[in-house]
């Protein structure tokens, strides 16, 4: 699972391991992840990867093939939140070339196995910041108009969207994908800023949820017999609920697929 050493992303992996899953850890600093590992505890490993980096993605997915024999779960969970506007090693806008880009990729690279350890599961971690939020496929990279909070509830957007697309295209396969909102958490999503973030967590702490909390849903998704068959769906407290409208767009959906494609490399 991505974004698995701290926040929600720990304590799925802390939820999945006490469950008795062999858990892959994926994350960006050595040390960080070795602390995580160790505080999950049970059959934990890690793996290493800057997920702004494509190349490192495509590592990524060679390692893990390499590792598993079969996949059982796919947890997509890393995410950024950057005040200003970055660029990737590759040229892409840094929040959409994480919270998307690396997850699609990642999951093209995976998917062949999945399909052979069938039955399967993909999860992933969106939010309800896509409510609102408005795709502009001639301008994914928001070269033009650059808002935080735009770049992120975007982001979202898209994943929903693609957990759409790849559940069509899995109809059948015995693998099944879902997108869940954890709710209002405050993590470090927003480390890795130069203008300062954590202020405003203290602001709305009254009102958010744990860690914990935030990731029930996720390891839901990717344990519970219940959730057998379910595919094409997005969550909230451990049932379906209603994405937005423009989020439903098959043929919108479809277009940021063959857009993804391009911009990773994919045939």
């Amino acid at each position: 699972m991505t974004g698995a050493t701290s926040g929600i992303g720990l304590e799925i992996a802390r939820g999945l391991a006490g469950l008795g899953a062999r858990v892959i850890m994926v994350g960006r600093d050595p040390g960080k992840a070795a602390r995580a590992a160790e505080q999950v505890g049970g059959s934990v490993e890690v793996a290493l990867a800057d997920l702004s980096s494509l190349d490192a993605v495509r590592a990524l997915g060679a390692e893990l093939l390499e590792r598993c024999p079969r996949i059982d779960v796919l947890m997509s969970n890393a995410g950024v939140y950057r005040m200003r506007r970055r660029l990737t090693v590759d040229g892409f806008e840094e929040t959409f070339a994480v919270n998307h880009l690396a997850s699609f990729l990642l999951t093209h690279l995976l998917l062949d196995r999945l399909k052979a350890s069938a039955p399967a599961r993909i999860v992933m971690v969106a939010s309800g910041a896509h409510h609102g939020a408005v795709l502009d496929l001639d301008d994914l990279q928001l070269s033009r108009a650059y808002g935080h909070w735009k770049a992120y509830s975007r982001s979202k957007l898209a994943n929903v969207m693609f957990t759409y697309a790849l559940a069509r295209r899995l109809d059948g396969t015995g693998v099944t994908a879902n997108s869940l909102h954890p709710g209002f958490v405050a993590t470090h999503l927003g480390s890795g800023n130069h203008i300062p973030v954590r202020p405003f967590y203290w602001v709305i702490r009254p009102f958010v949820r744990s860690p914990r909390a935030g990731a029930r849903t996720a390891v839901y998704l990717a344990s519970s017999p219940e959730c057998e068959g379910e595919n094409g769906g997005y969550w909230f407290d451990e049932r379906r609920v209603s994405s937005s409208p423009f989020s439903l767009d098959e043929e919108l959906q479809e277009r940021l697929w063959a857009e993804s494609e391009a911009l990773v490399g994919l045939p």
